[in-house]
């Protein structure tokens, strides 16, 4: 072996065993957001004794957690005290809505389905009831607010590609926090705007909208997706980061629906993860996918041709694609003849 080959080799040792030990910085802060050490710093416990009395852990493995959270940049510590770094303080900062500190949990909640992947990979799905179906009431707050947080990026960027002319009532096909209606809501001031989602989550739903300011232009539709009908006569149906969660089957029966609750002429839009034909990139759909294997029983990424296919089988033809690039997503847009 060549010397250049040598170092190459060694340099992908070095690779793959970095990677093989990336889980301990996660747990570190999931443990630290998990136990509420955040939280504590930024009001006012500065010392390892101050904080381990305000979240009632061990003062020494307290100070070892604080320590390493320093040391990877998450805290900052001077004569023995601690704040928050200006990476943890865009989190938990006092002036940061409460949302973003709680959308954290849900990646908490995440550790333990992903650490069944391999249970996962020889059964084809979870070992057990899928916790995207079944989480208990903090479950189903920190995942609308990881969602919500996740939209606040890009709504209002994503919205503004979406032909708008000509609507009048729109339908957010399990909205969530409604974070997209409200982009939808300020766009296109004319629209009345009705989230769908199931009974836990519209209280949640109603909460955010409240906060925007929208209450009179956003109204909420408690169901089950799967099993109830979505209304009639809309003009757009929009269907974001949904039909990750389904198989195939259940996407085309989904997609039925939303073309029979359209108004003629009007239009269905999805944005959802995007495959490339081979499956494996853009890198983050391809990991997306599995993260769909371990929290839901027949969930996954899909190709654009594979949603094409689903909108035609849905009486949806000639639907229209666009990559929404930076990133994994895009936009396919059908039509009702």
């Amino acid at each position: 072996m060549s010397q250049e080959d040598a170092a190459t080799r060694a340099a992908e040792q070095d690779r793959i065993g970095e990677m093989t030990r990336s889980f301990m910085q996660s747990r570190i802060l999931l443990s630290a957001v998990e136990l509420g050490v955040f939280r504590a710093v930024a009001g006012g416990a500065e010392t390892a004794q101050a904080v381990a009395s305000e979240i009632g852990t061990d003062v020494r493995a307290t100070g070892m957690l604080l320590d390493a959270l320093t040391a990877i940049d998450l805290l900052e510590k001077k004569d023995g005290r601690y704040r928050l770094s200006p990476a943890s303080a865009s989190c938990f900062g006092p002036d940061v809505p409460a949302f973003q500190g709680q959308a954290l949990m849900h990646a908490v909640r995440l550790w333990e389905s992903w650490s069944r992947l391999s249970d996962c990979v020889r059964l084809g799905h979870p070992p057990e009831r899928a916790q995207m179906d079944g989480r208990d009431e903090d479950g189903t707050r920190s995942f609308i607010a990881a969602m919500h947080s996740f939209a606040s990026g890009d709504a209002d960027a994503v919205v503004a590609r979406v032909d708008l002319s000509g609507v009048r009532r729109i339908l957010d096909l399990g909205g969530g926090s409604g974070r997209f209606s409200i982009a939808f809501a300020r766009a296109c001031p004319q629209a009345e705007i009705t989230v769908f989602d199931l009974p836990q989550v519209v209280p949640l739903t109603q909460g955010y909208v409240a906060d925007a300011g929208l209450s009179d232009r956003i109204s909420t539709r408690p169901g089950d997706m799967l099993a109830d009908e979505f209304g009639e006569c809309y003009d757009l149906v929009w269907i974001s980061s949904i039909c990750h969660m389904f198989s195939p089957e259940q996407n085309v029966a989904v997609l039925r629906k939303a073309r029979e609750a359209l108004a003629p002429g009007g239009r269905v839009v999805v944005r959802d993860f995007l495959l490339e034909p081979d499956r494996t990139s853009p890198p983050g759909a391809a990991v997306f996918a599995l993260n769909m294997l371990v929290n839901t029983e027949r969930g996954n990424s899909y190709t654009a041709e594979e949603y094409v296919e689903w909108l035609d089988a849905a009486g949806l033809p000639g639907a229209e694609v666009e990559r929404l690039l930076p990133g994994p997503t895009g936009l396919l847009t059908a039509w009702k003849a």
